[in-house]
């Protein structure tokens, strides 16, 4: 047992190793700067990957111990108990070492690109490194969330609030996904987003074995318990980081050779076939011994060390230079992450491709968990309405052509595709995908509890429903307000202009679009389960309330004497549709006219649901007096009589008052 404690110290040699090699045969280890040019010194230079693979590495197990604590291991309560609250202490150790990693990540960052030895820095360079650069300000935002995640861990222990920092630790990952070489190529939208995917689904899949190796070392008896949910958690994480890694690639080489003609590919096509291996590796492991945990410390302890070689090779590629570096030659590539395309025709409109990662993770995560939840329930030998099938992947076609096909590929270059994209994005989809009721088939095909009290993923989307936040933004009120608010905000405060000159601005428009639209028909059109129940008359009003506003805004936007974003617009130099207000224009009576899909589309669903309710009502009342023999019916009639007899007593015609 005493030498099981020494594994995930080998784990962390290994990674630190990996790094090392690669860089040194990859061309990316610390090289002199030239003749007079100020230089940090090899130590810096080794230290810094060094320190970005402990960070790393921190950061797989601080959300490998949350997720043990908080899914893996069963619990009695909505409190953590026994081995989950050491859990929970381990994941507070560790996300500490990771804020101090940051830190340390982030001055030996100052000291590599200012060409400063540690002892010289000053304050002023450290501050510049945070206001001037983006990676800066990542390593900054990722040391403080995983000093916050540190002293969550220390003072939570409600399953419930866990599984939100769960998703804080994830989130804390983004920041510096968003920087690197996934800025600097081409189609960096869907690099950052895939390389962000990438790295969260590696940390769950790869902190959540070291969690199981640590559970094993402690000799839990819930451990087969642990281990048997952890098989379809690491599955789910194996399939987003293999798709998540080769849409990533395809951003990184220029051509296909580039994997066996660069040391980028070289050492790519090893961390690859590492991850390949482990998958099947895993796989085996866990169909032989999942039932009885025999064997499962050896066989994990291997496993885990060989993940932290791959880990390694990562933070080794994030130091490599790409095949695809110096792609990128002018300002308006800079901003469209790539030439401007020709000028649109009927055929590039409907079926043109733009990569956009955010877009394509919602198709992707939306068809793969939808047609999960569908199979649980045919194993079950339940049945789905065919309806909410083509409604939810009918949504997702309208997300495929608004976010990543033809109409996506021109959005980033007329103002009126722009438009013409929001307006699917946001009026247009989410009455589909609101109408395939995805939380309703969550909540009949997420795991139960294993044992009395213990909060389930399912009991923890039914408890997040009734959060006092849901309630808020499912008030009659709040969805309206954000859906018409936002647009005056966006497109008249300047805020248009920040985000379309940033790379991750489109794809927070797109996610925003699709959010705050399905929360306002969600609202609206009710199918899922809601907080709130609003009667059909309700839902009507908020509707037709809604409804000039919008028009409004169309009207407004078409009044308009002034560009939107003009210097984005001169920056992009089209060679097409250069009358920019006359663009603006068109994208005015665009939003106008679509307003009026969704007025048809969700009058519909509304008559439908009403006519719906009625009949179950019916039904209901029906049943009750098959029960009762139609005791509300003959007391209804008793009462309508007593009226009778009582306006007849009160009747002038009598020739007398009623008697008291």
């Amino acid at each position: 047992m005493k030498t099981a404690r020494l594994i995930p110290l080998l784990a962390v040699a290994a990674g630190i190793c990996a790094v090392v090699v690669a860089l040194a045969l990859g061309g990316g280890a610390p090289q002199p700067s030239a003749q007079g040019l100020p230089d940090a010194g090899p130590l810096v230079g080794w230290m810094l990957p060094i320190a970005s693979v402990l960070a790393r590495l921190a950061s797989v197990g601080t959300i490998g111990f949350l997720i043990a604590a908080t899914f893996l291991l069963p619990n009695r309560g909505n409190e953590v108990e026994g081995l989950s609250a050491v859990a929970v202490t381990r994941a507070g150790a560790l996300a500490t070492a990771w804020s101090v990693a940051s830190l340390a990540q982030y001055g030996l960052t100052v000291a590599d690109v200012f060409g400063r030895p540690l002892h010289a820095l000053s304050f002023p360079l450290l501050w510049t490194l945070a206001a001037d650069t983006s990676l800066g300000r990542a390593l900054v935002v990722q040391a403080f969330v995983a000093a916050v995640v540190a002293l969550a861990c220390r003072w939570t222990v409600a399953v419930r609030q866990l599984a939100a920092w769960v998703v804080v630790a994830i989130l804390a990952l983004l920041p510096v996904s968003l920087t690197g070489h996934a800025t600097a190529t081409a189609a960096h939208d869907l690099a950052t987003t895939s390389l962000f995917v990438h790295v969260a689904a590696a940390s769950v899949w790869v902190g959540g074995l070291a969690a199981l190796v640590w559970i094993a070392i402690r000799g839990s008896k819930r451990l087969p318990a642990a281990l048997q949910r952890y098989a379809a958690l690491a599955t789910w994480a194996f399939g987003a980081l293999a798709v998540a890694g080769i849409l990533n690639a395809s951003t990184r080489l220029v051509r296909l050779s580039d994997l066996t003609t660069t040391s980028y590919g070289a050492i790519l096509l090893v961390k690859a076939g590492l991850l390949v291996f482990l998958g099947f590796w895993a796989w085996r492991i866990r169909r032989h011994v999942a039932s009885a945990a025999t064997g499962f410390l050896r066989l994990a302890a291997a496993e885990l060390v060989v993940m932290t070689v791959a880990v390694g090779l990562g933070v080794a590629l994030g130091r490599t230079p790409t095949p695809a570096t110096g792609v990128i030659t002018t300002p308006a590539e800079e901003l469209l992450g790539g030439p401007v395309p020709p000028a649109p025709t009927f055929g590039r409109l409907m079926w043109g491709w733009e990569p956009t990662g955010v877009a394509l993770a919602v198709v992707l995560f939306g068809a793969t968990l939808y047609v999960a939840g569908l199979w649980v329930l045919h194993k079950r030998g339940d049945t789905w309405p065919v309806g909410r099938v083509l409604a939810w992947f009918a949504g997702l076609v309208v997300v495929y052509w608004a976010g990543i096909g033809g109409l996506s590929q021109y959005a980033h270059v007329l103002f009126s595709a722009h438009m013409g994209s929001h307006m699917m994005l946001g009026m247009v989809a989410p009455i589909l995908l609101v109408l395939g009721a995805p939380i309703t088939l969550a909540l009949r095909t997420l795991p139960g509890p294993r044992q009395p009290g213990e909060v389930s993923p399912r009991a923890l989307l039914m408890s997040f429903l009734h959060t006092p936040f849901v309630r808020l933004l499912t008030h009659p009120v709040v969805g309206p307000s954000l859906f018409i608010g936002s647009l005056f905000v966006l497109y008249f405060t300047g805020l248009f202009d920040f985000l379309m000159a940033s790379h991750w601005g489109h794809g927070a428009m797109q996610l925003h679009f699709l959010a705050v639209g399905s929360l306002y028909y969600y609202v609206i059109i009710g199918v899922d389960p809601s907080p709130r129940t609003l009667p059909p008359v309700v839902r009507f009003a908020i509707l037709m309330f809604t409804i000039p506003f919008h028009a409004f805004f169309s009207v407004a936007l078409m009044s308009a004497h002034h560009v939107i974003a003009e210097p984005y617009w001169s920056i992009i130099d089209r060679p097409y549709r250069t009358d920019l207000l006359a663009d603006q224009y068109l994208g005015g009576g665009i939003s106008w006219a679509m307003g009026e899909v969704p007025l048809v589309l969700v009058f519909g669903a509304l008559f439908v649901q009403w006519i719906r309710s009625d009949i179950r009502e019916a039904r209901r009342r029906d049943r009750a007096a098959d029960r009762d023999g139609g005791a509300e019916l003959e007391a209804y009639n008793a009462r309508l009589r007593a009226l009778s007899e009582n306006s007849k007593r009160r009747s002038p015609a009598s020739g007398r008052d009623p008697q008291p």
